[in-house]
């Protein structure tokens, strides 16, 4: 797996992505299911306090926190790691009609107040099974409507989605609707925001895009697949502990606030919103960032995130560590669509399924792994010395990242069937990632 060769014409735009009106009803509909999950980041903290019972208030909530991935993370690596294989257009219609059944089942018992602690975490256990595997589904159908060219940009909306819905739309909205109605109607949002998810899926899917084996014989496991690729075993290693070194930063910041910057909850919400600010348009710039070497753009982020942290924990003044997690955001953003755009360009359409669901397996346990860390690490080293050791952990990421996209291919892992990619790479010409 290496850079591809530089395409004639170039990767599309954002604006020549959506012109094909099916990658525009998917992008759509993942953007409005992706609101209704924001809205639960509000949303079920509040509706957990009111049901916890017996259940201490911190035990609760990290139940009901935790339970959208427990079964969640076996079907994933059923997928991506084993050989099971499900088309991801039925994963992710799967995925919105579980979802949209039981949340609007558990929104119906909140608001006539009959919902217990216990069903809500059954229900969110039944009901997100197909949510890992669902959202890499999604990245699968889209990159496969827009093709090659339109990969990069496809991987750019759908991380815009994400900073824009679940980020800030969805906690915003979520909250207003928290205020002024109940918890339970931001369970009802979230279900139609998959029943519109569904209605985008079967209106642009309505065929297989993504390749499928030709036989059961060809139906390899994404850990074979990553034993041959070994530059994507070694970028998923990166983007493991790249969002696991991320997570101390989240334990340390409203220790921060109230400590060295004398804030309040208020300055907390700011320092998120600034986050908030500069992911948007760090995730809007990836258009901009598409004729640049996606190699090196891919290190030199790495290395520009590991600054932050280290800076935040030198800064003494509120608007100075805004301004600070501001540019943070704009650096953070463009990770995640840079790094599945390299990562596909270099697999072929029927190895792209198990590892990319191994991929955004690999990427979602890293949070609350890295929150697990985060919280004796900080607690050892401080909240200045968490922050500058979140940084510095970071940093050493930067020559594994370079070792793994910058050396070339082994011809050792090199598979026959890439034999013709290889040639028409070298002689100029497209060929098949």
């Amino acid at each position: 797996m290496e850079d591809p060769a530089p395409e004639t014409p170039p990767s599309l735009s954002y604006g020549q992505a959506l012109a094909d009106r099916r990658v525009f009803g998917l992008i759509l509909g993942d953007l409005l299911a992706t609101v209704g999950t924001g809205m639960l980041i509000v949303a079920m903290p509040v509706q957990t306090l009111a049901i916890h019972g017996r259940v201490a208030k911190p035990i609760a909530i990290g139940l009901v926190e935790t339970a959208p991935y427990a079964l969640a993370a076996v079907l994933a690596l059923a997928i991506g790691v084993g050989r099971l294989r499900i088309l991801p257009r039925t994963v992710l219609i799967a995925d919105s009609v579980s979802r949209s059944v039981v949340l609007g089942v558990l929104g119906l018992l909140a608001v006539t107040h009959r919902l217990s602690l216990v069903v809500l975490i059954i229900g969110l256990l039944l009901g997100s099974v197909f949510r890992i595997a669902g959202s890499s589904s999604r990245r699968l159908l889209a990159t496969a409507i827009a093709g090659d060219r339109g990969r990069y940009a496809v991987n750019g909306l759908l991380g815009l989605n994400v900073t824009i819905a679940l980020y800030i739309l969805g906690p915003v909205i979520g909250g207003v609707i928290v205020a002024v109605t109940s918890p339970g109607v931001a369970l009802f949002c979230d279900a139609a925001g998959a029943l519109l998810l569904l209605a985008a899926v079967l209106a642009t899917t309505r065929r297989a895009v993504v390749a499928e084996p030709r036989s059961r014989a060809g139906r390899e496991s994404g850990l074979r697949i990553l034993r041959r690729r070994p530059v994507a075993a070694r970028l998923l290693v990166v983007e493991f502990f790249f969002n696991f070194f991320y997570m101390p930063v989240e334990i340390a910041l409203p220790l921060l606030v109230r400590g060295r910057l004398h804030a309040d909850a208020s300055a907390l919400g700011a320092m998120w919103g600034a986050l908030g600010v500069g992911a948007f348009l760090g995730a809007a710039l990836v258009d901009r960032l598409r004729r640049l070497p996606q190699r090196h753009l891919l290190i030199a982020i790495i290395g520009l995130w590991a600054a932050c942290p280290i800076a935040l924990a030198l800064v003494t003044t509120l608007p100075a560590a805004m301004i600070v997690f501001a540019l943070g955001g704009l650096v953070y953003a463009p990770f995640t669509p840079v790094a599945y755009s390299f990562l596909q360009s270099g697999l072929r359409d029927d190895e792209q399924q198990q590892v990319v669901t191994l991929w955004t397996t690999g990427s979602t346990v890293a949070a609350p792994l890295g929150l697990l860390v985060g919280g004796p690490l900080i607690l050892f080293a401080g909240t200045s010395g968490g922050l500058v050791l979140s940084g510095v952990l970071t940093a050493l990421l930067v020559p594994i990242a370079a070792y793994a996209v910058l050396r070339r291919r082994e011809p050792a892992v090199v598979d026959p069937a890439d034999h013709q990619v290889i040639r028409n790479r070298e002689a100029g010409t497209p060929g098949r990632p």
